[in-house]
């Protein structure tokens, strides 16, 4: 299950998005942001202070500053996003790629039963949100829009 910081930094992710597909795009207030986005402010200060340190968007300062998308919607992982914002991202600690750890109470992993079944289960998962960029969002999003003001929608 994701955070609901991860959701946040997501939907701000979006907002930035939307903006850098306009043909003049502009940097964007943090209030901006969070009014577009539906997030509250006071957690989208920290959660864009990490998204940039990851080189994912970039602020300006001053009168015309903001936050602006600085890396191709197409190149934003999600899994990668979820790992900075969330962490590991594994079930368990001894199925982590980034933050191995042996668990305390398994005295052999490669007959541990719970590690055999969480594996195949994670790395299932593994393929699919490793292939998931934040312009798979963007067109999921155009397409729901598109259903939902459908005069044919429900």
């Amino acid at each position: 299950m994701i955070t609901q910081k991860m959701k946040y930094a997501l939907k701000a992710l979006l907002a930035l998005a939307d903006e850098a597909a306009k043909p003049v795009p502009e940097a964007l207030t943090i209030e901006v942001i969070a009014k577009r986005s539906g997030t509250p402010k006071r957690f989208l200060e920290h959660i864009l202070l990490e998204v940039r340190n990851a080189g994912i968007i970039a602020s300006t300062r001053g009168r015309s500053g903001g936050y602006q998308l600085i890396k191709p919607p197409a190149e934003v992982s999600i899994s990668e996003l979820l790992r900075l914002i969330d962490g590991p991202i594994a079930p368990l600690p001894c199925l982590s790629r980034r933050a191995y750890q042996r668990c305390e109470d398994c005295a052999d992993e490669e007959t541990c039963r719970i590690r055999k079944v969480f594996a195949d289960i994670f790395w299932s998962y593994l393929v699919i949100i490793d292939s998931l960029t934040l312009a798979d969002m963007l067109r999921s999003t155009a397409v729901a829009d598109q259903v939902l003001s459908s005069p044919t929608a429900p």
